[in-house]
């Protein structure tokens, strides 16, 4: 938490360490900061209060649809704001939300100062229905001071401009559950239909398709498993189902929340650090909103004081490094501006959807999140390893250091009609491991965390994951999948090329084993180790165990979200047929951490089986191929 700050803080209260001994939050800084970043947000509204024209490059949406997302997602931490204070709005916040939904929604799909765009399908300008959802939820948690004091035509105006969400087409993802949400809203003010009824049985419908276990839903119909799961795919149905009171509905949904909060939760380092993992990595602090509607619910393993010291710590996070710039506004990036962690359709407002970590305060004051005295983290307690056969993922954290690990073996971003070509890497799903103190380095410089297979001159990388399993016991873990290695240039693919990829975690070592299949003549195959930054409190290693025969370091100049430029260890070896290689890796912030080379006692391999001895406690781990099995004690 001692970061220095880059850009001014939202106005905030004094620390209060002895309700918060943690973070130094409470309550009232939760309010603070919503107010600060609204304060900040609203200097660039239109005269009519429509649009939010924040400063920066256009999304690929356009200017329009930019303003559009400013206003929608501002209003929801203005929603949170008031209806967690029972109406109470000192600020007058939603008066301008009153006068931009009624100058917005007047002749909508105008070139004017104040009209906002149409909706209409995803595959055309269609990010306005992603804004919907928002304005949607902001006008049910306000209903009796801002809708029902509406002029009936603007009523009728604002429905019939929402409508829009609900007959066209979303994105085939989580983008169903913005029109949910429209017609949940327009069901709650008495304007249901048989197109709200068709729409809401449809998201149900696919969410069901959708969800894979232990709380873990895929985003569409491919394999991504990512912070999608807690800001959308839990947060719009649980808190559709808490505001229509419905509560067959939010049994169903919400024991879905808690068993996703029983390994997401571990997914906060002791810095209060979301894991920097998959798309859209700029909402930052909306990580912690499915922890804040777990906590409001009740449907949380957690609790209430290590609910808060979750979502505190994320929110601190974030403010003590810089998230905020000079102006006050939230900047597209990590810590600060950070063009690689950016989509193309992130716009100047795209950062505001932070505002859902904001549904925390629809806990009221005198509730148990609010009250109880802050408990650690998860992550602060003794040392984990969690396998998650569901996604395909292997969680790590140690305690001495605070640092969380996630191993992916399960989830990637290719959608089912796209197939396998690589045009460029995907550093958010496609490297091995990820972490909460660094960040996948960009497209084109070396990536880290990697096993790739060079073939004239050309380096491999991964797109479709194939899970293979995963499993452990009590301090011990494994994942493993499969890919075929795809290359950017020249041929696609190599017929019969194959990488298998076993991750074995114990306390801080990941032994990283691979049986690599069909290698041409003259290919070359290389691991890479973690990226870290000069000057860095963390340490990255990587040592050979079998089949690798030189190691070095390669530079990243773009850096990483963390720092400016980086560094990675580097494994290289030739390649040909069939050949298994293992190796150790470490991320850690422990000063007295013993060598790698002295991790293990004995390694050996024998064809497709491997068997390594720990030399701390004699344990030993053997892991075969075909199928992949692994054993530990």
């Amino acid at each position: 938490m001692s970061a220095p700050h880059l850009g001014p803080l939202p106005r905030l209260p004094a620390d209060d360490r002895a309700m918060s001994p943690f973070t130094g939050y409470t309550r009232a800084h939760w309010e603070a900061a919503a107010d600060g970043l609204l304060e900040a947000a609203w200097q660039w509204a239109t005269p009519g209060s429509a649009l939010l024209g924040l400063p920066g490059r256009p999304s690929s949406s356009g200017v329009r649809s930019d303003g559009l997302e400013g206003y929608a997602r501002t209003f929801l931490a203005a929603a949170f704001r008031v209806a967690g204070a029972r109406g109470a709005d000192p600020r007058g916040w939603l008066g301008r939300y009153a006068d931009g939904l009624a100058a917005g929604t007047r002749t909508p799909g105008r070139d004017d100062a104040e009209s906002w765009p149409l909706i209409r399908d995803h595959t055309v300008a269609g990010q306005p229905m992603v804004e919907s959802a928002s304005v949607a939820i902001g006008l049910r948690l306000t209903r009796p001071w801002l809708w029902d004091r509406l002029d009936a035509a603007v009523q009728d105006r604002a429905e019939e401009w929402l409508r829009g969400a609900l007959r066209h087409t979303p994105a085939p993802n989580n983008w169903y559950l913005f029109p949910y949400s429209v017609a949940g809203f327009l069901e709650s003010v008495g304007r249901a239909d048989a197109e709200t009824a068709r729409v809401r049985e449809r998201a149900r419908d696919l969410m069901e398709g959708w969800y894979r276990g232990r709380g873990w839903y895929q985003d569409g119909d491919g394999r991504a498993f990512d912070h999608y799961n807690g800001w959308a795919l839990h947060l719009y149905p649980v808190l559709d189902a808490r505001l229509a009171g419905e509560a067959e509905l939010s049994a169903h949904y919400g024991a879905r929340l808690r068993a996703h909060l029983e390994s997401f939760t571990l997914l906060f380092g002791g810095d209060g650090a979301p894991i920097h993992f998959g798309r859209s990595l700029t909402y930052r602090f909306a990580a912690g909103a499915a922890v804040g509607l777990g906590a409001l619910t009740g449907h949380t393993p957690l609790a209430p004081g290590a609910s808060r010291r979750v979502i505190s710590g994320a929110l601190r996070y974030f403010l003590d490094r810089g998230a905020t710039g000079d102006d006050g506004l939230l900047s597209l990036g990590w810590h600060g501006p950070h063009t690689a962690t950016l989509q193309p359709y992130s716009g100047p407002a795209s950062p505001y959807w932070a505002s859902k970590a904001f549904v925390s305060l629809l806990a009221p004051a005198d509730h148990p999140l609010w009250t109880a005295t802050e408990e650690p983290a998860p992550s602060e307690g003794p040392d984990r390893v969690l396998a998650l056969p569901e996604p395909g993922l292997l969680i790590q954290s140690t305690r001495a250091d605070g640092i969380v690990r996630l191993h992916n073996h399960g989830s990637d971003h290719v959608r089912p009609h796209e197939g396998e070509s690589a045009v460029r890497d995907d550093p958010l799903y496609g490297r091995q491991a990820y972490s909460t103190v660094t960040g996948p380095t960009a497209p084109a410089n070396a990536a880290d965390n990697q096993l790739a297979v060079v073939v004239g001159g050309v380096r491999s990388g991964r797109r479709a994951i194939r899970p293979l399993g995963a499993g452990g016991g009590e301090g011990w873990g494994w994942a493993a999948s499969w890919h075929r290695p795809v290359f950017a240039e020249g041929a696609p693919m190599v017929p019969g090329l194959r990488v298998e990829s076993v991750t074995v975690a114990r306390g801080r070592y990941e032994l990283r084993v691979h049986r690599v299949l069909g290698a041409p003549f003259g290919a070359r195959v290389e691991q890479t180790g973690w990226a870290t930054g000069p000057g860095s409190a963390v340490a990255s290693a990587l040592h050979g165990l079998h089949g690798w025969e030189s190691r070095d370091e390669v530079r990243a100049p773009q850096g990483t979200a963390y720092t400016p430029w980086a560094v990675l260890p580097r494994l290289s070896a030739h390649a040909e047929g069939t050949v298994v290689l293992v190796s150790l890796a470490s991320l850690s912030a422990e000063p007295e951490a013993a060598p790698l080379d002295a991790v293990l006692s004995g390694v050996n391999v024998d064809g497709d089986t491997v068997e390594v001895c720990w030399a701390e406690d004699a344990a030993r781990t053997r892991i075969g191929f075909g199928p992949v099995t692994v054993t530990h004690g």
